[in-house]
């Protein structure tokens, strides 16, 4: 039985992540610097680190659900073939999306700026994943963990999202500005949380196998942290469209509802360590670090998320790296923390500690790398944004040389981020690869639905 899709999946994830991180150390110094590496301009890079990094989320997330269903839930995949496909697709039109931005070939919006036809597949390939999902998991009789209904909602709205993000393509919405962002955007807030779903499910799958507690699953701050997912999901989406004329309070609620679901998350993991043996620890520990270095985080975007919300300090940093801080800290320091904890659970549940000896001084090294330049990386954007917030002088070229400096920390403690998680990548990479193709080299014939296929 094919088991390791969910492997490739996280392989090609990793390499993502990597090539993200590259091209958002090139971003910010090019931001800075307009004259540094010329054949590279800024509107080419910039959609090269975003998509890789949307990329690395879904990959990771959709990887783990491929192998922690039929290896650690004991449920055969209703189809390896359309896992396949899934997996061809995704790899195949990546590589067109990665050719187009190269050579300059645009036409998309924000987030999905390559061309329009190239959506296609990628909505093909999601709805094999979707049918492949919940005609799995159907084969489980008894109670669904909080997890699976996660899992499942994230698939079903990023659907939704996905194809409400390309109405713009109808005369409409496109020819009428209001109309048109506030699709737009609406769309994209709800695009991140149905990737929410598939992180914040995967974290509690992997706390519930580390603790051995399956009642943590089917907890009552379980259900509400999905339910509260859920409603941000599709409501919590107003306070990313403030250039959009509409009544504040709807703003206002759905900042609320966003920081609550961020404290319920962090109040389950902090829970969740607590529970925890020495011995579960030290077993996972690597796994254990990133969730809990996904929790700090949590707390610090928290605390953010509650200033930011307050209508008098919004006015001077919406619009700012003030936000960028926010988003940087929510995607690297809370969900990629959760996605490395899920590979590394993948690779410590798969092999005795000492299999991974010769590569964890690496890994564990770099853990402290890249969540110290990533607290640097923050500050920076957060002083950078209140200069530019408050600022009242002359002209904008004033205001910039204001908070160079400030840029300019920004971006050097990008690159102490980037060689971090590169040291805690390059020992997964290794370990994937070896996983995914020695498999291949010994099995060559698989047998699938009775009949024998070649890898």
């Amino acid at each position: 039985m094919a088991n390791d899709t969910g492997l490739r999946f996280m392989l090609l994830g990793l390499l993502a992540l990597a090539a993200s991180l590259f091209f958002g150390v090139l971003s910010a110094f090019k931001f800075l610097y307009p004259e540094f590496l010329e054949a590279l301009p800024f509107h080419k890079l910039r959609p090269l680190h975003v998509s890789l990094a949307v990329s690395w989320i879904f990959l990771t997330a959709i990887g783990g659900v491929y192998y922690y269903l039929p290896n650690l839930l004991g449920l055969a995949l209703f189809s390896i073939r359309a896992a396949r496909w899934h997996f061809w697709i995704f790899l195949v039109t990546g590589l067109a999306i990665l050719g187009a931005y190269l050579l300059g070939q645009f036409g998309g919006r924000e987030y999905w700026e390559f061309p329009p036809v190239l959506a296609l597949p990628i909505f093909l390939s999601w709805i094999l994943f979707a049918v492949n999902y919940f005609n799995t998991v159907i084969q489980r009789r008894s109670a669904w963990p909080v997890y699976f209904w996660m899992w499942g909602t994230g698939i079903v709205f990023f659907l939704l999202t996905f194809a409400e993000s390309y109405l713009w393509l109808f005369p409409y919405f496109r020819e009428n500005m209001a109309r048109e962002l506030a699709v737009q955007w609406k769309s994209y807030g709800s695009l991140v949380g149905s990737w929410n779903m598939l992180v914040y499910g995967t974290a509690i799958f992997v706390m519930e196998k580390i603790s051995g507690n399956e009642a943590m699953a089917h907890s009552k701050m379980a259900f509400g942290l999905f339910f509260l997912g859920l409603f941000n999901l599709m409501f919590g989406w107003a306070h990313h469209t403030y250039p959009v004329p509409f009544a504040e309070w709807v703003r206002n609620f759905a900042y609320f509802v966003s920081m609550t679901e961020l404290f319920i998350l962090g109040k389950i993991i902090w829970d969740w360590r607590g529970s925890l043996s020495d011995y579960q620890k030290h077993r996972f520990r690597r796994p254990y670090r990133f969730l809990f270095a996904a929790d700090i985080w949590v707390f610090i975007n928290l605390v953010l998320a509650l200033i930011i919300s307050v209508p008098a300090f919004n006015l001077f940093t919406h619009g700012t790296h003030v936000i960028v801080a926010h988003t940087m800290g929510t995607t690297i320091g809370i969900n990629t923390m959760i996605l490395l904890g899920s590979i590394y659970f993948v690779l410590e549940q798969r092999d005795t500690d000492s299999a991974l000896q010769t590569v964890s001084g690496m890994a564990d090294h770099g853990y402290w790398l890249a969540n110290g330049s990533l607290l640097i990386f923050f500050l920076a954007l957060l002083v950078a944004g209140l200069i530019k917030g408050t600022y009242s002088g002359g002209s904008f070229g004033d205001m910039m040389a204001s908070i160079e400096p400030f840029l300019l920390i920004f971006a050097v403690a990008g690159i102490g981020l980037m060689m971090g998680l590169w040291m805690v990548l390059l020992p997964a990479l290794r370990r994937i690869y070896s996983l995914v193709f020695s498999v291949t080299a010994r099995n060559p014939m698989r047998v699938e639905n009775g009949q024998k296929t070649n890898l």
